[in-house]
């Protein structure tokens, strides 16, 4: 498989002290890595690409460091989510790619995470921006935890590129009173509840 070739990465850090109402004690971080390689497939339909999901998993274990990093450690994670944006010349599904060595390395460096990671992932034009989808790291049903983080940058990707990105957080949206599952009611069993 080719080489994973990259050309920037990009990485913010939000911390949210209220949404209008009172100031929290302890403010929600959010922070996202993103990281524009090179679309080896770009520009030509390939049958065969799944090789290249063992090829991104060094560069997923990369990115989830970098974010354990930003928000100090994997016991302040309650939140993780991930995403793709392919070029103009790139596919969907290349973009599907992203799945498994996003979403495991986050889980594997977390330790303790049961649930799926969701994701999100379009083909788009430069400049494009997504929307993150983030779930509580543990159980998919904790209303709380129902976030998403906006990631992009001003020069990608381009057409014969991939942006991939994941995203963490440190707890739930800063005013969360809309009921359903709470975090201390997480049983723990499947992922879900």
């Amino acid at each position: 498989m080719p080489d994973v070739i990259v050309r920037k990465t990009v990485s913010a850090l939000e911390e949210i002290y209220h949404e209008g109402g009172p100031v929290a004690e302890t403010p929600l971080r959010r922070a996202s890595v993103m990281t524009i390689i090179k679309n080896p497939f770009a520009g030509r339909y390939v049958v065969d690409i799944q090789p290249f999901m063992e090829d991104l998993k060094p560069l997923g274990l990369s990115m989830a460091q970098q974010l354990l990093d930003m928000l100090g450690g994997p016991d302040n994670i309650q939140g993780y989510g991930k995403g793709a944006l392919i070029g103009e010349a790139g596919e969907l599904e290349h973009g599907a790619l992203w799945h498994a060595p996003g979403g495991y390395a986050m889980r594997q460096l977390l330790g303790k995470a049961n649930a799926i990671v969701p994701s999100a992932k379009k083909v788009s034009g430069l400049g494009s921006r997504l929307d993150v989808p983030i779930t509580h790291i543990n159980a998919a049903y904790v209303r709380s935890h129902f976030d998403s983080m906006e990631v992009g940058c001003n020069d990608a990707p381009r057409a014969d590129e991939m942006a991939l990105m994941l995203v963490m957080t440190t707890g739930p949206r800063v005013h969360s009173r809309s009921g359903g599952l709470e975090a201390w009611q997480i049983k723990g069993e499947d992922g879900l509840r």
